[in-house]
C-alpha cells in the first residue's frame, strides 16, 4: 500500500468518525433519510454562489452548499416541530422543494454553463492525495485537515451534550418539563449533520457521506442497546468499510467509495444474522 492508498484510507476513516459520532443519534431519532436530503437541498446553494459571485471554485461552492444544507435542516425541524408532520415526512417534503429550487435555477439562468458538481461537491476519492494544503512546512491532503477538524468539533459538541442529546433522543417530551430544550438540542446535532456531510461531499462523495453516516450506525443499532456503545461500534464498523474497501476495491480494480460503502453493508448484514440468531 502506498502513501497514497493510506490517505485515502485515513480520509475514508476520519469521515467514518465525524459521521459515527452523529450517526446513531439520527438512527434513533428515526431522521436516516436527513443526510441524504441534504445532498440533494444543497443544490439551490451551488447555483447562488455562481449567480453572485460566477465562480465554481471550491470553497464558494462549499460555502453556498453548507448555506442551503443548513437551511434544509432547519426547515425540516420546523416542520417536524410543529407536531403535525411525521420526521420522515418533514424530510420528504422539505428536500424536494429546495433541490427543485435548484434544478428550476439552473434550468432559467445556468443552462449555458458547466456546473461541475461531482468535482466540486460529489468529489471522488481517490483524488484527494494530490489535493494538498501546506501546514508547519509539511504538505497534508486537504481533506484529511478539513474532516479532521470537522470530528473534533462533533466529538466535542457529542462529549459536552452528551447527557442531554441521550435524554432528548430517548425522552424529548420529560426533556422539555426539565428544561433541556429538546428543539434547540436537536438543531445543533441537525446542523453538525449537514456541516459534517457538505465537508465530506468534496473529499468523498454524496454516495459515501450517506453510508458512512447511516449504515453504520444502524449496524451499531443492531449489536448493542447502550448508546455510548453503539456510537464508538459505529465509529469503528466506518473504519472497517474504509480499511477493507479499500483492499477489496484495490484487489478487484473498481470503485473506492463504493467498495467501502457495500462492506459497510455487508457489516449491516452480519449484524442483522447475529441479531435473528439472539432471537431465536
Amino acid at each position: 500500500m502506498t502513501a497514497d492508498d493510506l490517505v485515502i484510507v485515513l480520509v475514508a476513516g476520519l469521515t467514518a468518525t465525524a459521521c459515527g459520532l452523529l450517526g446513531p443519534f439520527l438512527v434513533l431519532r428515526r431522521m436516516a433519510l436527513l443526510s441524504d436530503a441534504v445532498s440533494h437541498a444543497v443544490l439551490p446553494g451551488i447555483v447562488a454562489v455562481w449567480l453572485i459571485g460566477e465562480t465554481r471554485a471550491p470553497v464558494p461552492v462549499v460555502a453556498g452548499a453548507a448555506a442551503f444544507a443548513v437551511l434544509c435542516v432547519l426547515g425540516i425541524d420546523a416542520v417536524r416541530a410543529t407536531g403535525l408532520v411525521a420526521s420522515d415526512a418533514a424530510i420528504a417534503l422539505v428536500f424536494p422543494a429546495l433541490f427543485s429550487l435548484g434544478v428550476l435555477g439552473i434550468t432559467r439562468y445556468a443552462s449555458d454553463i458547466h456546473l461541475d458538481l461531482d468535482s466540486t461537491i460529489y468529489g471522488e476519492i481517490a483524488f484527494t492525495p494530490f489535493d494538498t494544503v501546506t501546514i508547519g512546512g509539511m504538505a497534508f491532503a486537504r481533506s484529511g485537515v478539513v474532516l479532521a477538524c470537522v470530528a473534533v468539533l462533533n466529538l466535542v459538541l457529542v462529549t459536552a451534550l452528551w447527557k442531554e442529546l441521550r435524554a432528548t433522543t430517548f425522552d424529548p417530551q420529560f426533556s422539555r418539563v426539565t428544561g433541556l430544550r429538546p428543539r434547540l438540542l436537536s438543531r445543533l446535532l441537525l446542523i453538525a449533520v449537514a456541516v459534517t456531510a457538505v465537508s465530506a461531499f468534496e473529499a468523498v462523495g454524496a454516495i459515501l457521506v450517506v453510508t458512512m453516516l447511516i449504515v453504520p450506525a444502524a449496524t451499531a443499532y443492531l449489536l448493542t442497546q447502550r448508546l455510548g456503545a453503539m456510537v464508538l461500534v459505529a465509529v469503528a464498523v466506518g473504519w472497517v468499510g474504509a480499511i477493507v474497501g479499500h483492499v477489496a476495491a484495490l484487489t478487484f480494480d473498481t470503485s473506492i467509495a463504493g467498495a467501502m460503502g457495500l462492506v459497510c453493508a455487508v457489516c449491516f448484514v452480519l449484524a442483522l444474522g447475529i441479531r435473528a440468531l439472539r432471537r431465536a
